[in-house]
């Protein structure tokens, strides 16, 4: 072993000429790996938020914009709703404006009066109570039938109409007057539950807005 080899090192790394070698430690690939990964993963994130900045300053506006849009129609649509629904409700009279004239064309006694003292309990008003004309008596063989001018076929006749469900509705046009005639038939028992007669004039003078949006909503 030469004096110039270094102790410990035995002849792996013998002094034979005039230089020395290097200690150095070894290169460790660990490190350079752990390198090249957060390099890369860096790039990306930088990537992807310049990617969100460009979305944010270009396409955002568009989005609001639509949202927007569909905001819009939905308060037009509920607005025209709310009206049409106000105009039905204002055009529909209640029962204390309509005079109901109460028939009797059954082989029954004391049907009309019956029946025209529910209707009144019930906040219509009373017209005439009697039999049924000769054109009618004996000849309604259903529940019975409302009778009432040409324009009256959906407002007091319908309001009517809740308390004897089965009844014919019938106008006639050359009917003067705003009255309406109630003819009860052989096969009436009674006015409509007075529960259920309400139910159905709440639904019909507060009826569900249905909304058409308009076209390009």
């Amino acid at each position: 072993m030469s004096m110039l080899t270094p102790r410990g090192m035995g002849g792996q790394y013998r002094i034979t000429g005039d230089k020395y070698p290097r200690m150095r430690p070894p290169r460790r690939r660990g490190r350079l790996v752990a390198a090249v990964v957060a390099s890369v993963c860096a790039l990306g994130l930088i990537g992807w938020g310049t990617l969100q900045l460009i979305d944010v300053f270009t396409g955002g506006g568009k989005k609001t914009s639509a949202a927007g849009s569909k905001t819009d129609c939905r308060a037009k649509a509920g607005t025209a709703a709310t009206a049409t629904t106000a105009a039905q409700v204002k055009a529909l009279p209640k029962p204390d404006q309509i005079t109901v004239n109460v028939y009797n064309a059954t082989a029954r006694t004391g049907l009309a009066k019956a029946t025209a003292d529910e209707l009144k309990k019930r906040g219509f008003r009373i017209g005439d109570v009697g039999n049924a004309p000769g054109e009618f008596d004996k000849k309604v063989k259903g529940t019975g039938i409302l009778l009432g001018p040409a324009d009256a076929q959906n407002t007091s006749v319908a309001v009517l109409g809740t308390q004897l469900a089965d009844a014919e509705h019938r106008t006639d046009p050359g009917r003067k007057g705003a009255d309406l005639d109630l003819i009860l038939g052989d096969a009436f028992k009674g006015l409509t539950k007075p529960a259920d007669a309400q139910h159905a004039l709440t639904a019909l003078t507060d009826p569900q807005p249905t909304a058409s949006p308009k076209k390009g909503c």
